[in-house]
């Protein structure tokens, strides 16, 4: 008896031995833990890694920063960052505390990392950002230079538990429509802002004024002076990575944007795990995450609460995003969750450049406008296609669960209902690179529970929305689906419950 017990003690520390050698040899290997994102997927996609960092390491405070919420550290960051860079890189501590400053350029093989109790809050002081070159909603134009940016650069990353504060109040326009009364009085006591028309708040005169002359964002300034003049108007993006490679933003919370909140656009290998992007509920154009003309994306584990859409993928606008001509393609978004915005998960307006092999899993929309949104108009030109989408929860949906609008003119879904917009230009008309193209769309295992309207397909007639599969789908809602300009629409164990 004694021997038996010997030899299974023996023979659980071998087996012990033998996995606990196996685990040490994984991690010498250094496992990518996001190599499961990309496999198995209904397109090709190479593995996507998260960037590694050389050890060497530097505190904000040791350059002069100090975080009492006043005192501004723009100088400090930079010098750091210099600092740091000068080493071949490393990780760039910003420690508990609120670090007041001006704009912050990342440079290649840097970690920006936020420790727990720090708050980056940038300045409203539009003097401190640059005029740029730049694109904004899709069309090359000027605006400000965002708050924190990366141009060009590789192995870099954005981590910590910590906050990232745009400031976006004193950027932003309010709708009166969109806050409480209290809210309301609140934003007409701003110091410099004006009632530019009933119930439309800007935050000075010279918005007002280029507001008035602007083709939707883009001003129609020409002179220097013309483009200072109205540098309020240029309100930014908060995050802008552009033509970045292997990129990573983890766990921050990013709130309070002038403009969209996260903008990588014509970024490569990208992972976006476990952050929280969100707006108030009014932030005009307030989009939590915009992945613009990116190749190979990883959006997990993430939470977005927007004053706009949620997730959403772009490519460039009408004529300027066909000549950049780069697709958002191969992005995986897996375990997400959307509490509020114009959309949970959405594709375009701005898709001129195409999107592309993109699958969408085990998220829940809680509270949207729209579930699933798909949107663009005539002008676009692109081709959405080869979109999967399976396992979406959904409660609360304000309009549509799953909607396709190709007369797209700027609005929010509920915006078009409350004014009770009607699609223009519903003749057919010939077909050109302006034509927007929407096909091969494979959506699976949806619940609703309480949507206005279940599903609206309104295509082109000269270009219907093509090759749709809806399978094992159930909503309840107010109102049934409707269906305008379609062709091959593949229905099966679609389930709609309507609820007054």
């Amino acid at each position: 008896m004694m021997k038996q017990t010997i030899l299974k003690t023996i023979c659980v520390l071998i087996t012990l031995s033998f996995t606990m050698a196996a685990q040490a040899q994984k991690c010498c290997k250094g496992e990518n833990p996001y190599k499961k994102y990309t496999q198995n997927l209904p397109f090709k996609m190479q593995e996507v890694k998260a960037p590694v960092f050389r050890k060497n390491e530097v505190n904000l405070k040791d350059f002069g920063a100090v975080g009492d919420g006043s005192t501004l550290c723009t100088d400090a960051f930079a010098k750091a960052i210099q600092a740091l860079s000068a080493k071949g890189g490393g990780r760039l501590v910003v420690p508990s505390g609120v670090w007041f400053t001006g704009p912050i350029t990342l440079k290649s093989n840097i970690d920006l990392h936020l420790e727990m109790g720090a708050v980056i809050q940038f300045s409203a002081d539009e003097n401190l950002y640059s005029i740029i070159k730049t694109s904004f909603e899709g069309l090359d134009t000027r605006r400000c230079q965002s708050p924190l940016s990366a141009y060009g650069a590789e192995n870099i990353a954005i981590t910590g538990q910590g906050v990232i504060d745009g400031n976006g109040q004193f950027w932003r326009p309010v709708k009166k429509a969109k806050v409480t009364d209290t809210q309301w009085q609140e934003v007409l006591a701003r110091k410099g802002g004006v009632e530019s028309k009933k119930g439309y708040w800007v935050p000075n005169q010279a918005y007002a004024d280029a507001e008035k002359h602007a083709n939707m964002n883009v001003p129609s300034a020409q002179t220097e002076e013309e483009w200072n003049a109205i540098k309020r108007f240029l309100r930014p993006v908060m995050i802008s990575l552009v033509n970045c490679k292997n990129v990573l933003l983890k766990d921050v919370i990013f709130q309070n944007s002038p403009a969209w909140n996260i903008h990588p656009m014509m970024c490569e290998n990208i992972i976006i795990d476990g952050v929280l992007a969100r707006n108030p509920s009014y932030a005009q154009n307030g989009d939590a995450l915009d992945l613009e003309s990116c190749k190979n994306a990883l959006i997990v584990n993430s939470k977005f609460d927007a004053g706009d859409d949620g997730i959403c993928i772009k490519s460039g606008k009408d004529a300027d995003g066909r000549r950049r001509g780069r697709p958002c393609e191969n992005v995986v978004v897996d375990g997400c969750t959307v509490f509020a915005g114009h959309g949970g998960f959405v594709v375009g307006s701005e898709m001129s450049g195409g999107v592309r092999n993109i699958l969408v899993k085990h998220c829940q929309f809680l509270g949207t406008d729209v579930g699933l949104r798909f949107k663009s108009t005539r002008g676009r030109g692109g081709i959405v296609e080869n979109i999967f989408i399976n396992d979406i929860s959904m409660t609360d949906i304000k309009t549509d669960a799953i909607t396709f609008n190709m007369y797209y003119g700027g609005k929010s879904v509920a915006e078009m209902l409350a004014d009770g917009d009607r699609p223009d230009n519903v003749k057919k008309m010939p077909v050109t690179e302006e034509t927007p193209i929407f096909r091969h769309i494979d959506i699976r295992n949806i619940i609703c529970n309480g949507a206005g309207r279940a599903m609206e397909f309104n295509g082109l007639p000269e270009m219907p929305i093509e090759d749709i599969t809806l399978e094992d789908i159930r909503i309840i809602a107010k109102k049934d689906a409707e269906f305008t300009n379609y062709k091959d629409v593949k229905k099966k164990n679609v389930n709609i419950t309507l609820k007054p």
